[in-house]
């Protein structure tokens, strides 16, 4: 994962994409173009749609209805009407919306599934999708209600046809007047176009995808935090050493010292107290043993999702044989590679953000932190830092509840059809959750580190790196003397964990690695 700042950049849908590739389209608004592999793809697929239904050959979703009713033959007269009917009765998902960078997530995926050449759909289609996100035309879609697919995806399918409702430079229009300002207009869709923009795992991979990117950056946060506290704790550095990692071989644990070693190397803080005590606790000591198991579980997920991006998710698939092939039915639509690594990654963020919520306890407990206890001069007459570990404990909890993995439910649907469901749907939304929540569990532990520096006695210098994010949270949070409003400053150093600004500064003075 790179930091991807620039949203100047294009990606060209094609050949192979990264997470990176789906976060600069999705939230830093890059342009989307599509390559001559590409539309060759497209169009080859889509004329094999045409030719078997003038063949009048059975295909389901094609010339036949949905799930329980795929035994239903649908004349071709009849084809439009039901690529139309399957958009509309299929978004009725429900609740408060997707944001932006979710909705253009998923139609970035949805661009991706059909560029693989087996879906069917036309190349005018995937055009108009194209446009949205380069217009900035973003549909509505409520987010609760699905099990995988279908309902927020026909949400957005709809704007397609000039049904729902899309918003344009933040405003939510109907959707024909979404599409009038920016110069577009509707589409009726074509056989198998219906059932190619509602299936897959689009909404799932979209939506773990932007979740995973900002949980491998807070991995890196949680480095960084870790070992600012650990020096201003005055914690020894002797658990990092590197004969010790090697006698457990496990690569993220190695790595994960490494960068505590890299961050403190300058430090006078560190070098003047490592023989301070013979041994941390353990949220102090352990921090390559749990960050770096949590670390690998996020890479997993990695590895994953990046397949999952650059896959075919449709059901049927059209397989292509020479001037003809066969329609493929099967279940690549089931979200639980996606699920289940999400699940995964869920626990592995909240584990991150349980270590994080105790090392910040040692800082305000007066009798663990060796300052003054929450981290303020005249404590009783102030609280200083009591309460942010207070909504720290409210966050952790809401964690461990989000942890309860999603995938091991399964409701049967469609008449018994689909009488397994994989659920993943759930487990990629609550990633979002859980992410955004961590955040905000480092950011008051960092919070913290910051304000504990100015109780430090010996005149020693803090290490490079950590001078870098002190000196830039010192440009809009004050050292703190007596009771301030905390709000904005908690959420400012949210901010600067989300953007990658931490991560940023760090890395401009030593090497890390994830």
């Amino acid at each position: 994962m790179e930091n991807n700042r620039n949203n100047a950049r294009e990606v060209v849908l094609g050949s192979q994409v990264s997470i990176d590739d789906l976060v600069a389209v999705a939230r830093f608004g890059a342009k989307v173009e599509f390559s001559d592999a590409y539309c060759q793809r497209v169009n080859k697929s889509r004329g094999l749609v045409e030719k078997w239904i003038g063949e009048g050959r059975v295909m389901y979703g094609i010339t036949t209805g949905f799930g329980a009713l795929c035994t239903q033959v649908i004349s071709p007269e009849e084809t439009a009407q039901l690529q139309k009917n399957i958009v509309l009765s299929h978004a009725t998902s429900v609740g408060d919306p997707l944001s932006i960078e979710e909705v253009r997530a998923t139609i970035f995926m949805v661009l991706q599934n059909v560029g693989q050449g087996f879906c069917g759909a036309r190349m005018e289609t995937v055009e108009l999708y194209r446009q949205f996100l380069n217009l900035g035309l973003t549909p509505f879609a409520p987010k609760e209600g699905s099990v995988g697919y279908l309902g927020p995806e026909a949400h957005m399918a709809l704007v397609l046809i000039g049904e729902g409702q899309a918003y344009v430079a933040g405003e939510l229009l109907p959707a024909r007047e979404a599409l009038q300002r920016v110069g577009l207009t509707p589409t009726e869709l074509s056989a198998k176009e219906g059932l190619v923009l509602v299936s897959g795992t689009t909404s799932v991979t979209a939506l773990g995808s932007l979740a995973l990117y900002d949980m491998l950056n807070a991995a890196k946060c949680a480095d960084i935090i870790g070992a600012m506290t650990l020096e201003v704790l005055k914690g020894t550095t002797r658990a990092f050493d590197d004969r010790l990692m090697s006698v457990r071989p496990h690569t993220d644990q190695r790595t994960t010292a490494a960068n505590i070693r890299n961050i403190l190397q300058d430090s006078e803080i560190a070098s003047h107290f490592r023989d301070y005590r013979l041994q941390d606790a353990l949220s102090i000591r352990c921090i390559p043993q749990l960050h770096g198991a949590a670390k690998k579980t996020l890479k997993d997920a990695l590895k994953t999702l990046e397949i999952e991006i650059n896959s075919c998710s449709d059901n049927p698939i059209l397989w292509p044989e020479g001037d003809d092939g066969e329609a493929i039915s099967g279940c690549n639509a089931d979200s639980s590679y996606v699920g289940i690594e999400m699940d995964s990654a869920c626990i592995a963020a909240t584990v991150l953000a349980k270590m994080s919520e105790r090392r910040n306890n040692r800082l305000v407990d007066g009798n663990l932190s060796e300052y003054p206890w929450f981290l303020i001069k005249k404590p009783g007459l102030n609280s200083g830092l009591m309460i942010p570990q207070y909504t720290q404990a409210g966050l952790l909890n809401d964690m461990k509840i989000l942890s309860h993995p999603a995938t091991i439910d399964g409701i049967p649907t469609c008449g018994n059809q689909e009488d397994y469901v994989a659920m993943g749907y759930n487990a990629a939304k609550k990633a979002r959750q859980i992410v955004e929540k961590l955040e905000f569990i480092l950011a008051i532990e960092l919070l913290s580190v910051y304000q504990a520096h100015q109780f430090l006695e010996d005149d020693k210098m803090p290490a490079t790196a950590v001078q870098a994010v002190l000196e830039e949270i010192a440009l809009t949070v004050p050292i703190m003397s007596e009771d301030i409003f905390l709000y904005p400053h908690i959420n400012t150093i949210r901010s600067l964990i989300h953007s990658q600004k931490i991560v940023g500064l760090v890395e401009a003075k030593i090497e890390m690695a994830l």
